[in-house]
């Protein structure tokens, strides 16, 4: 017997625990899932499912309203994950240094991160009604000629609100991630570019970004995938509107499944999205590179 066996063994049995409590929570529900998304099927469990083939996937191709989500999806994507790295990064930068009292502002920048969703988006909810406070700032400040914003009830404006929820949620744990890599950096390589007259912002462009490519890569990728699964927002501010506006992917698979009761082409829209993630997954391992973030 090899004298590793016993420490192999050792080692499955502690993971043991985790892989059952997987299994039992997204393994066996995924593949559930996938084989609904073939089949016809209700809420009633007591009925045989019936097996349809690929029809749930011909509706998916011609459905316009799958085309939508999907295209306020990849907005929602764009919207936050280009702000969200770079206010991320700049924060990292503005809190990496020796400054007195410095562990404060980086435990404020955090804050929102331990705020939960649900907090969150009541109270911007409450921030954007037509009576809340920034419409009532707004009226302060321009007077009587003002009009109240409606900052959820607009098409044009619903989902740039939501957005910002997200950003503000986000913003402190990506700015965490920059931190842990800028101070991997070593400052004899700042004293170094310092020498060959690379001071200020342009030091940042010379050692801080080609050096940080790997945790760029990692926040960009798992910053759009965050995007991509969006519904708590969604769902606790606007519920989709207005004109579906803020219809995602995420809550199209909820109204599907438990709005209109078609659960197999809910679970046929969540594969849809699941294969979006996989490949942002994969566009994250394609590009982390050999000493990139694992």
């Amino acid at each position: 017997m090899s004298s590793s066996t016993p420490r192999t063994a050792a080692a499955w049995g502690f993971l043991a625990p985790a892989l059952l409590l997987i299994g039992l929570s997204v393994l066996i529900p995924a593949a559930m899932a996938l084989l609904m998304s073939f089949t016809q099927a209700g809420l009633d469990v007591s009925e045989p499912l019936r097996f349809v083939g690929l029809a749930n996937v011909r509706r998916l191709l011609a459905d316009p309203m799958f085309f939508r989500v999907t295209g306020t999806t990849f907005l929602y994507l764009v919207g936050v994950v280009p702000p969200v790295v770079l206010g991320a990064l700049a924060l990292a930068v503005l809190v990496n240094r020796q400054l007195p009292g410095i562990h404060w502002f980086r435990a404020a920048y955090y804050t929102p991160v331990l705020v939960s969703i649900v907090v969150a988006a009541i109270a911007f909810r409450w921030l954007y009604a037509e009576n809340g406070l920034i419409n009532g700032w707004l009226g302060a400040l321009l007077g009587e000629r003002f009009s109240p914003i409606g900052f959820l009830t607009s098409p044009l404006l619903a989902l740039p609100a939501v957005m910002l929820v997200t950003l503000w949620k986000g913003l402190g744990y990506y700015m965490v991630i920059f931190l842990a890599g800028l101070q991997g950096i070593s400052a004899d390589l700042y004293e170094a570019a310092a020498l060959d007259g690379s001071e200020g912002w342009r030091k940042h462009l010379d050692i801080t970004l080609p050096l940080l490519r790997p945790y760029l890569t990692l926040v960009a990728v798992i910053s759009a995938i965050a995007a991509t699964k969006v519904f708590e927002e969604v769902y606790l501010m606007t519920q989709g509107g207005p004109a579906d506006s803020t219809r995602t992917l995420v809550y199209y698979v909820y109204d599907q499944a438990f709005a209109e009761l078609e659960i197999s082409y809910a679970c046929t829209v969540g594969l849809a999205l699941f294969l979006i993630v996989l490949l942002l997954s994969l566009v994250r391992l394609a590009f982390a590179g050999e000493k990139g973030l694992t």
